[in-house]
């Protein structure tokens, strides 16, 4: 499924199902991560279920720390059946091995009645027939799904804010840009004049012991290569015009933006070295800052 919007990295959903014999939750739940990683936390005794439950999640999600659990036990009247005997060889065995510890001067926590539940065996489901598991698991896998479409959406509801916060600040950066370029400007003008008066008057008080005037020109030709912030501009122009693309094409975009954040910083970084300005020093730090928010909302995306 290609999903055009943009989606948050943080999302969560539950769901209530179940069939005469069973009743099940399902919830799943993500944070950041910088990859896919998803956790599992399902029965064991419904064979293939969980790498069938692996598979549906993985098809649909780029990225993200995702946890998935179930909960499932028998409905109506055979809710909370479970294997006696094994209840009992269980039972017998944990007396066994808190005596142990004792004699050991080791006192352990007493199990709690879900603990022993737990327990591989103990629970009437472990004992249910192949076929009682095979329609089990496709019915849970079926639920699954439609979690997962709800799992989606409250990414992609959070995605959208995100989008519309990053949108605000990649149209900052490009006014901040636009205003750079005027002080770039102003700066030049009132620069060279300004040079222009430092150098006649450095040339009328050296005399004859003045430098050669090409040699002049040559090392102010330097001076201005050195100072100028025009490619600066245009490649901070650049990367407004690629991050707004990205966020109208959505998708798992986030690793991009990541990728691109760093190259406004580069840019911005090199524009306060050569500025030479307090006001254009100061613009270029307002962008970094602007760079570095938009940078912790892009942490958040797919």
């Amino acid at each position: 499924m290609v999903n055009l919007s943009l989606h948050s990295m943080t999302g969560y959903a539950t769901r209530t199902g179940g069939t005469e014999t069973w009743g099940w939750t399902w919830e799943l739940r993500s944070v950041n991560a910088r990859g896919l990683d998803i956790k599992l936390r399902v029965p064991d005794w419904v064979t293939g279920l969980e790498p069938a439950a692996r598979k549906t999640l993985s098809a649909d999600l780029e990225r993200g720390n995702v946890t998935g659990g179930l909960r499932l036990a028998r409905a109506g009247e055979a809710a909370g059946v479970v294997n006696e005997v094994a209840l009992e060889a269980l039972l017998r065995t944990v007396g066994h091995v808190t005596n142990a510890a004792l004699a050991e001067g080791m006192t352990l926590a007493p199990p709690s009645a879900l603990d022993l539940m737990a327990v591989k065996g103990i629970n009437d489901g472990d004992q249910a027939s192949v076929s009682e598991i095979t329609e089990l698991r496709e019915a849970l896998l079926v639920d699954l799904a439609l979690t997962l479409e709800a799992f989606i959406e409250s990414r992609a509801e959070e995605g959208a804010a995100l989008g519309t916060i990053l949108n605000d600040q990649i149209t900052r950066i490009a006014a901040l840009t636009d205003t750079a370029m005027r002080q770039a400007d102003a700066r030049a003008e009132t620069g060279a004049a300004r040079l222009k008066t430092q150098v006649a008057t450095l040339l009328e008080a050296a005399g004859q012991d003045a430098p050669d005037p090409q040699r002049i020109a040559q090392e102010l030709a330097v001076l201005a290569v050195k100072g100028d912030v025009t490619e600066e501009i245009d490649r901070l122009r650049a990367h407004v015009a690629a991050a707004r693309d990205l966020l109208a094409k959505g998708g798992p975009v986030g690793r991009r933006l990541d990728f691109l954040c760093q190259e406004f910083n580069r840019e911005a970084n090199t524009l306060c070295s050569k500025s030479q300005d307090t006001d254009l020093t100061a613009t270029g730090m307002e962008i970094k800052v602007v760079i570095d928010q938009m940078r912790e909302q892009v942490q958040n995306l797919e």
